[in-house]
């Protein structure tokens, strides 16, 4: 009860939180102050990749910061550059990172960069993006505009940025592209929208069509990145070359970074952006040895096993309760179950929670699971029968 004292009197109310006290984590499980354990489908909304309390993760950190924590991006930063080399090798794409703090952050400098480039290789400005309903990229004025929800646009922090328009499908692209369009801004699989992905094929043409009139293509990866998906880009499993992909949330496994990556390498120059933070030695530390455990689990075969089995305990839930889901998304361990209704929802998440596994929501109606992609098959199956007991309660009333 101290913690939720203290919480309400003393923390902006952003958040309606469920006061529960967690202590401990050792990979996809949780413990909180009593003991009782939680197997965790949401690894902080897709975050925590490599679990909780990584013992390799955690080793690197110590031994960084008993060195240096921090000195500031006037100096050259050597796991930052060798962060930035291992996102060109993983990607696969001729780019060049820059480091920020948080995914938000990651969409404004991709934002930023397709204004430059807007305005230096046009003879008149173009400055408009163009995103999709439903999308989400971010909490800041500029991305919250960027962000396709009309819910999110209220008066209260108006007015925002000009210059974007959203749209219900890839169709509806085409048409809305004028002389002044700069970029078109997508996620490959619609994260806080519901756990949509896209067509291939559709996508695949897009991109195309957007290299033929010079309008840059950006990739919102903050949630699809990192394997999420299976690969390390969502854009390498759609098979297409973005002009500029951001990154965060699964990065540094806990540590807030973010990072845009592009193919325009010479498009700032010193001055044109910046952050205090971004890049420093604990954060890139970190994601390099974060990149590391997942490299290897990608590599042995371990993760497309993990995700294999994964989805085929998540279908069973799906067959078995046809009576409280209608449909069965996403990709990777990026997963959905749609819901018949908002309220049976809240009820899932609860009774889940209530049963010891944690579950997410996304858009209005689906269940979101992003389970660390090192979880194991025992938390699979625990976390999946708990999930099991919880729809048998609420089905018995």
């Amino acid at each position: 009860k101290m913690i939720e004292q203290m919480d309400k009197e003393y923390v902006l109310h952003t958040y309606a939180r469920n006061y529960v006290n967690f202590k401990k984590g050792i990979n996809a499980t949780l413990f909180d102050e009593n003991d009782k354990d939680y197997i965790d489908f949401t690894s902080g909304i897709a975050v925590c990749s490599v679990g909780h309390g990584n013992k390799r993760v955690a080793d690197k950190i110590y031994e960084q910061i008993c060195n240096i924590t921090h000195i500031s991006n006037l100096y050259a930063i050597e796991p930052q550059a060798k962060l930035a080399k291992k996102l060109h090798e993983l990607s696969g794409y001729d780019i060049r990172t820059f480091f920020s703090n948080s995914g938000a952050e990651a969409n404004e400098g991709a934002i930023k960069i397709a204004r430059k480039y807007g305005e230096t290789k046009f003879a008149n400005k173009r400055y408009k993006v163009i995103t999709l309903e439903h999308s989400f990229h971010g909490r800041t004025i500029t991305t919250v505009k960027a962000t396709g929800q009309s819910s999110m646009h209220t008066p209260n922090f108006a007015p925002y940025p000009d210059g974007f328009s959203y749209h219900n499908k890839i169709d509806d692209i085409y048409n809305s592209i004028d002389n002044e369009t700069v970029a078109v801004m997508i996620e490959l699989v619609q994260g806080e929208g519901g756990v949509q992905p896209f067509d291939k094929k559709e996508i695949q043409e897009l991109a195309k069509f957007l290299k033929e009139r010079e309008i840059l293509l950006i990739i919102d990866e903050v949630q699809t990145g990192v394997f999420r998906t299976g690969e390390f880009l969502a854009a390498n499993l759609y098979e297409i070359q973005p002009d500029i992909v951001t990154l965060a949330k699964g990065l540094g496994g806990g540590v807030p970074i973010g990072a845009v990556m592009t193919t325009l390498k010479d498009i700032f120059s010193p001055g044109d952006h910046g952050s205090t933070f971004g890049g420093n030695y604990l954060v890139t530390t970190a994601a390099l040895e974060v990149l590391d455990i997942l490299e290897e689990i990608k590599d042995s075969g371990e993760l497309d096993e993990t995700i294999i089995y994964f989805n085929k305990k998540l279908n069973e839930i799906y067959e078995n309760n046809k009576d409280i889901f209608t449909d069965n998304v996403g990709l990777g361990l990026m997963r959905g179950l749609r819901v018949k209704d908002a309220d049976t929802l809240a009820l899932v998440i609860k009774t889940a929670f209530e049963y010891g596994v944690l579950v997410l929501k996304a858009g209005k109606n689906t269940l979101r699971l992003l389970p660390a992609l090192t979880i194991s098959k025992e938390e699979i199956n625990e976390g999946f029968k708990r999930l099991e007991n919880a729809l048998d309660k609420i089905k018995q009333g």
